[in-house]
């Protein structure tokens, strides 16, 4: 029987890494305000891709994360709590380029995630998948590892490392307004002696977890669908449920990312008002939202879109192909992923009376990666022969021997975004656009997005936490 790495369950620590606690930094606590709106992914790679941090105590716990405290969200005009809370946000902040590189992965990621979609939701995050690469990248090596580097964009496993963590910072956001965690774990069998150092440099990195049990039992996998539900807020609870780790698993990592954040400003539930959806199959009801005022309007070859701030800082960008163009057209477009990721501006914008009706919904998806990854190059990571996991364990351990062969079995990438009159949860960039396109109207235009349409997540710098093709609200 081989024994292979697993991307969804439970995992053990070294004995000498118990008790140990990731803590970068201490502060308050915050009060959390809720929102109703929310989203989250679950990514299943050698890891499982989902939001938070635990908080309550789970078995088999080795290293247990602790995510930076920052003051409240200045809710009055209090001058000092302002400032505590600026100077939190500041301490977050990375250098201008830390992100250089990655537009040809979050380009192929969400294409490959997204195209095929047909006449169904579907929804990724690419931040999610990349903080679980970069772990199975530290988990791996020689031409393993290679593959990862190069779809990642980075030359070595150091500048990935110094790039993961600029990008876990720079998305992380917890102030009681806004919840934006990019959260990991690893599930470990207690058969097995795991690297103390690799274990340790992935906590420092990643704010990843670490457990240890018996593999299969039910004690862990409770565990972990635990530890997969306090990170995602509960809103994956059917996808976790569906998630168990084998007895013959060595290793599991999740990965999780989670975002709540209000809109500014919010719509008015008074406006919100039943409308027409023309989806594929069939026209349907639903609740639109509404809201008037002055607004950037862009445009492109096939395309409008619009923008709504959140509280955060980041951005849900609506995306309205032309009539007779699909969803899955301009994901192949070039100049639409160009605006997607966009970071210097945006071509063909205007400042108009833009009248915005965007229809409520709450979507969710499930992928199989595997494909996915063999499509996009990982493929050394699928084969027992040739897949190179020598970094996790110890000296002691010899893949290939008694058949203890480790390779990534499964992968698996879950998602649910949901929005409403307050805000969005999610976690989730860039454009150029054609001459050639029709201008709108000088003063005024309506924005409705009353047939399918993609949505973008972004955090306050412009990476995508969440991207999805919305074809039935």
């Amino acid at each position: 029987m081989k024994r292979y790495v697993e991307t969804t369950d439970s995992i053990k620590v070294p004995r000498s890494l118990r008790e140990r606690v990731v803590n970068e930094k201490s502060r308050r606590r915050p009060v959390w305000i809720a929102v109703a709106a929310a989203a989250a992914v679950i990514a299943i790679i050698v890891a499982i891709v989902l939001p938070g941090g635990g908080i309550t105590p789970i078995a088999g716990a080795i290293y247990m994360a602790k995510y930076p405290e920052m003051s409240p969200y200045p809710e009055d005009e209090s001058q000092k709590a302002y400032e505590a809370w600026w100077e939190d946000i500041k301490a977050q902040r990375r250098p201008d380029g830390y992100a250089d590189g990655l537009e040809d992965f979050f380009t192929t990621s969400i294409r490959e995630l997204l195209s095929g979609a047909g006449d169904e939701n579907a929804a990724c995050s690419p931040l999610n998948i990349y903080m679980a690469l970069g772990m199975l990248g530290g988990l791996t090596d020689g031409e393993t590892r290679e593959q990862i580097l190069e779809l990642l964009g980075c030359g070595s496993i150091e500048e990935l490392r110094r790039q993961a963590g600029d990008v876990w910072n720079a998305t992380y956001l917890d102030d009681g307004a806004t919840r934006s965690i990019l959260a990991s774990s690893l599930w470990l069998n207690e058969d097995v002696d795991f690297n103390a150092d690799t274990l340790e440099t992935l906590a420092k990195t990643y704010y990843a977890s670490s457990f240890q049990g018996e593999m299969g039992s039910e004690e862990l996998n409770g565990s972990l669908h635990q530890w997969l539900n306090e990170q995602t807020g509960g809103l994956l609870t059917d996808q976790v449920d569906n998630i168990n780790l084998k007895a013959d698993t060595i290793l599991a990592l999740a990965a999780t990312v989670y975002f709540r954040a209000k809109w500014t400003p919010e719509f008015s539930e008074s406006h919100t008002e039943p409308g027409t959806f023309h989806s594929p199959a069939v026209d349907i009801t639903c609740e639109f939202m509404h809201q008037g005022g002055t607004d950037t309007y862009y445009w492109g070859e096939g395309f409008s879109a619009v923008s709504k701030y959140l509280e955060s800082g980041g951005r849900m960008w609506f995306i309205l192909p032309d009539e007779g163009v699909t969803p899955e057209e301009l994901i192949n477009s070039d100049e639409v992923m160009d605006f997607i990721l966009s970071s210097d501006g945006r071509k063909n914008s205007k400042t108009l009376i833009v009248n915005k009706s965007i229809p409520k919904f709450d979507i969710s998806s499930r992928t199989d990666l595997i494909e996915s990854l063999a499509a996009m190059g990982i493929t050394d990571v699928l084969n027992p022969d040739i897949a190179d996991f020598s970094p996790m364990t110890d000296e002691d351990f010899t893949p290939g021997i008694d058949g203890q062969d480790i390779y990534l079995s499964q992968a698996t990438h879950g998602v649910r975004v949901a929005i409403d009159e307050e805000g969005v949860t999610a976690a989730a960039y860039t454009v150029m656009a054609t001459a050639e396109a029709g201008e709108p109207p000088e003063e005024e235009v309506d924005f409705i997005l009353d047939r399918p349409f993609i949505f973008v997540i972004t955090n306050p710098d412009g990476l995508p936490l969440f991207a999805g093709i919305v074809n039935e609200p």
